[in-house]
């Protein structure tokens, strides 16, 4: 009797992005296995991208072998063991060339205590993006400082994701100026004038857009931008070049780098995804093995981006069909990619990136105003909390 398949079972996000390339390579890892002797039969579920911000990290290690996750989670997967350490089941030569060919510190940011807890099988940060034909329809510039972005949001024609995590990450973004004090101590998140002075800055660009940005991520900001005329320019949201694509929407977008504030490009915060091999896995060098397709040079630079993932290694962004097939979407956004800011990684860093967590009271200041110097109390106090033993 033939041997019964190998089964292994992965959880991703649902976007295009985050579950096509995934179930093209398990569909050919399956055949590859089959062809060598060891049917490998490997399973993609996936979760919202609300769920994939938010849903903890140990339940999901218990239910599947592979794992989609956010870099915040290196800390509470360094404490708690739900994640096997990639060094122990990947080779080292392997594993040099993704931290050598990483985009800019995505490699490194799943990587915590000194050890690899996921791959960068996909790499992101909030740029800008714009619609060409409305650009040229209304003969505007392209931003390239705030003040440009500030005059083109008082004509109506900007948008930007303002639901709390997003809010969050611009507000970091905002205050990661040179000589910050961002994240510096535990016991507040930045200086209270440089706080106060993002939350007013953001409170007044969004003051200019529509009330529906507020339950707006990135997806739907891109949505709404291809499908209607009235937003010309996003000053920044995580980008997914899949809008620059052929076909794959009404209207294409064009991205690139976010612009220049008092003389210094922004620096926006590192996203992407890494995928992780669960602790509980009964078939870690069989997970092993389709790792390393998923995340190696050859893959990555064909197949995974042309499925519509956004690489993670670095020969994918520079490659000359990919940038064809995208509008130059990778070669011109990978500066903001490189200078990224990398969040925090502590256990319990996930509590204060949730939907409930710092985002929310810089949201609702955004929304109604208020007292900003409360608000910079409250971000502090939630992230003490979050730092707490147990917190997590």
């Amino acid at each position: 009797m033939p041997e019964l398949p190998i089964r292994l079972r992965g959880i991703t996000w649902n976007h295009t992005r985050g579950f096509v390339p995934l179930v093209a390579a398990a569909q050919r890892f399956e055949e590859l296995s089959q062809a060598a002797g060891i049917p490998v039969s490997i399973a993609w579920e996936k979760r919202s991208l609300q769920e994939f911000a938010d849903q903890p990290l140990q339940p999901l290690a218990e239910s599947f072998d592979l794992l989609v996750i956010d870099h915040p989670w290196a800390g509470f997967a360094a404490r708690h063991g739900v994640l096997n350490p990639l060094e122990r089941i990947l080779p080292g030569d392997f594993l040099a060339d993704q931290k050598a060919n990483s985009v800019g510190v995505s490699h490194a940011s799943y990587r915590f205590e000194g050890q690899q807890w996921a791959l960068a099988i996909d790499a992101a940060t909030p740029v800008a993006s714009w619609r060409p034909d409305l650009m040229r329809q209304k003969d505007l510039a392209i931003p390239n400082t705030w003040e440009d972005v500030m005059a083109l949001a008082k004509l109506g024609l900007v948008a930007m994701p303002g639901i709390p995590q997003d809010t969050l990450m611009n507000f970091y973004m905002l205050c990661c100026v040179p000589d910050s004090d961002l994240f510096v101590s535990e016991d507040c998140v930045v200086n209270d004038e440089l706080g106060m002075q993002a939350l007013e800055q953001l409170r007044e660009l969004a003051s200019y857009q529509s009330s529906e940005i507020f339950e707006w991520n990135p997806i739907q900001v891109y949505e709404a931008m291809s499908r209607r005329d009235d937003i010309a320019y996003c000053p920044f949201a995580y980008g997914y070049s899949n809008y620059s694509r052929r076909g794959y929407a009404p209207n294409l977008l064009y991205f690139g780098d976010v612009v220049s504030k008092d003389g210094y490009p922004l620096r926006t915060t590192l996203g992407g995804t890494g995928l992780a091999i669960s602790s509980h896995c009964k078939h870690p060098e069989v997970a092993a093995q389709f790792a390393q397709m998923v995340a190696g040079r050859d893959y990555q630079q064909t197949q995974f981006a042309e499925n519509g993932g956004q690489p993670g290694h670095r020969a994918a962004w520079e490659d000359e069909e990919n940038n064809r097939r995208t509008k130059n979407y990778f070669a011109n956004t990978l500066p903001c990619l490189d200078r990224a800011y990398l969040r925090p990684r502590y256990s319990g860093s996930l509590q204060f990136q949730d939907r409930d967590g710092g985002g929310a009271p810089i949201r609702d200041y955004m929304m109604h105003g208020g007292d900003p110097k409360q608000v910079m109390q409250t971000l502090n106090q939630m992230y003490r909390d979050s730092r707490k033993d147990g917190a997590e």
